[in-house]
């Protein structure tokens, strides 16, 4: 009998939590079932405020994993639920990331808030989280860490691929077809998490549905690049970020210097900001890719993609459906993947990567 695991994510978009059921099985990953929740307004501005905030904030983001456990829980059991049949051998759970500082000089950490133990016992199902930080502890990023899913699922010898994935923060791996060549992986900067704050702080909506407001507004070249003077853009990789430095404050800091500018504007710029910096991303490394693959929120924003495909050139540019998983849940597929590995005993981080200083078994596990 094949075994099956579930993963679970909820990404720096902030937007929800999505869960699959799947297999692994002769180098191959076979997606069952998906859902998606939605997460609860409440709960989005409490996740937003802790990355902010510093006041009581150890009480509240160990409350806050409890409640969002509470509500990977929920997703388990529905997919249980439609699965009687199916025997499902750990849960991944990659938990809400809060602060991600893998090049603090002093002491690297990473936060993720999930209760572990608690997701086990209450499903009754082995749970493994925790994913990051036995990479940082050989010195690594702890970050981006699909691209190893990428690798052992997504990667073929008949073409030179990239597999972009347009989450909260945009992120590339580079899967060269000679099966000898090492990985690359790194995250470019930021894609949906900028985008849909300014919506939200503009318009009270949760994103730019469509890209509509985007495909009002028109690029501002020198807000452009004043946004790309960010040190991070031009640093080698291995690299890895998220809202604790391309949040709402870095882009109000920048804003401030071009007082007056139409939401609209600002919108299509950030837009312009993704699309320049992935595509340089994957001029300066891999220049020889046939392919590009996007997944994640990000393919459902056609202003997006359209200056992706513009940018790319000659590069082809579709989405991993190609590939045989949904775009929507390249992610979760990932961590039901991660969890395969760590049941296995075996490695689930790639050095070449992170920069870790060897491959390591990732993720604590949590029995029920």
């Amino acid at each position: 009998m094949v075994d099956h695991y579930i993963g679970i994510m909820s990404g720096t978009s902030l937007d929800g939590v999505d869960a699959v059921l799947a297999s692994f099985d002769d180098g191959r990953a076979r997606v069952l079932d998906c859902i998606a929740m939605a997460l609860p307004t409440p709960l989005r501005d409490e996740a937003i405020d802790l990355i902010d905030a510093d006041a009581d904030s150890l009480n509240r983001s160990h409350r806050l994993g409890n409640h969002l456990t509470a509500l990977y829980a929920r997703a388990v059991a529905e997919i249980q639920r439609r699965h009687t049949d199916v025997a499902i051998a750990a849960v991944g759970c990659h938990g809400q990331t809060l602060r991600h500082f893998p090049g603090d000089r002093d002491s690297p950490f990473t936060v993720q808030v999930v209760n572990g133990a608690m997701l086990a016992v209450t499903t009754g199902i082995p749970c493994v989280t925790d994913f990051r930080r036995a990479d940082m502890a050989l010195g690594g990023q702890g970050a981006p860490l699909a691209p190893a899913f990428h690798d052992a699922c997504l990667r073929s010898s008949r073409e030179s691929r990239v597999i972009l994935n347009l989450g909260g923060i945009a992120n590339v791996t580079l899967l060269p077809a000679d099966a000898t060549a090492a990985v690359v992986g790194f995250d470019t900067g930021p894609a949906n998490a900028l985008m849909d704050d300014w919506v939200r702080h503009c318009t009270g909506e949760r994103f730019d549905a469509g890209g509509a407001l985007a495909a009002r507004g028109r690029c501002n070249r020198p807000l452009l690049t004043a946004l790309l003077r960010d040190v991070y853009f031009a640093q080698p990789p291995p690299k890895s970020t998220g809202r604790e430095t391309f949040g709402t404050r870095w882009l109000r800091e920048r804003l401030a210097e071009f007082p007056g500018l139409d939401v609209a504007d600002v919108q299509a710029t950030l837009v312009e900001l993704t699309a320049q910096t992935v595509t340089d991303a994957i001029e300066r490394h891999f220049d020889s890719a046939d392919a590009v693959y996007a997944c994640g929120g990000g393919c459902r924003n056609p202003v997006l993609m359209a200056r992706l495909a513009d940018r790319l050139g000659s590069r082809r540019l579709s989405t991993t459906a190609d590939l045989g998983v949904a775009p929507d849940w390249v992610e979760a597929t990932a961590f039901a993947w991660l969890a395969f590995r760590r049941l296995e005993g075996l490695p689930g981080n790639l050095p070449s990567v992170t920069g870790a200083s060897r491959a390591a078994v990732l993720g604590g596990l949590y029995l029920p």
